[in-house]
């Protein structure tokens, strides 16, 4: 009987060792993705940042691409409202990049807009942002990846449902980011 009961104790201890192991993982990886959003996050306020002044720098030359300059301002009022979810945001900042890759292929065809040098600085800040939100983007998949494996590998699938971790969408290419950039000067 004594041993019966140490043996029932022994084991409950190691079950509870084991739930609080698995709970603390989840609770890391949940912590990851968070940590890799809020990098994304950063990286992104700087390209809003650079939005209005590449907007107006280029608006003066390009006064047909008005479409352009709208989508971006409106694509970033929508991200500054904060009433976006989380992956409702990160399909809006999907479709930055490709007006963001417009904007800067039609400031290609102008030679004096090219040799500003207030052009050529915000393109080039343009290019480490967007080459660290590359870098953040990889982060973060990588934390998803980590946390949906968990979510949904068993026996941590049993303490995520009991405590309510969740699945977190992978930060995507839409369709728009995948196509090439067409710039019409016929307008």
């Amino acid at each position: 009987m004594r041993s019966t009961l140490m043996l029932l104790i022994g084991g409950g201890a190691f079950l509870s060792l084991i739930l609080i192991f698995i709970y603390n993982s989840l609770v890391s990886k949940r912590n990851m993705v968070r940590s890799a959003f809020s990098s994304i996050d950063v990286n992104l306020r700087k390209r809003h940042d650079l939005i209005p002044n590449l907007v107006e720098t280029v608006k003066g030359y390009a006064t047909h691409e008005k479409e352009t300059f709208t989508r971006l301002i409106e694509a970033r009022r929508q991200i500054d409202s904060g009433s976006l979810s989380e992956s409702d945001r990160l399909r809006v900042e999907e479709r930055i990049g490709p007006a963001m890759h417009r904007l800067m292929a039609v400031a290609e065809d102008y030679p004096d807009l090219r040799s500003s040098g207030h052009f050529m600085n915000l393109q080039r800040t343009l290019t480490e942002v967007e080459e660290q939100i590359s870098a953040a983007r990889r982060a973060y998949n990588a934390a998803v990846f980590e946390i949906n494996n968990a979510v949904e590998s068993f026996p941590s699938n049993l303490v995520a449902n009991a405590f309510g971790f969740q699945r977190h969408d992978f930060f995507e290419a839409g369709a728009d980011a995948r196509s090439s950039v067409n710039v019409r000067m016929d307008q």
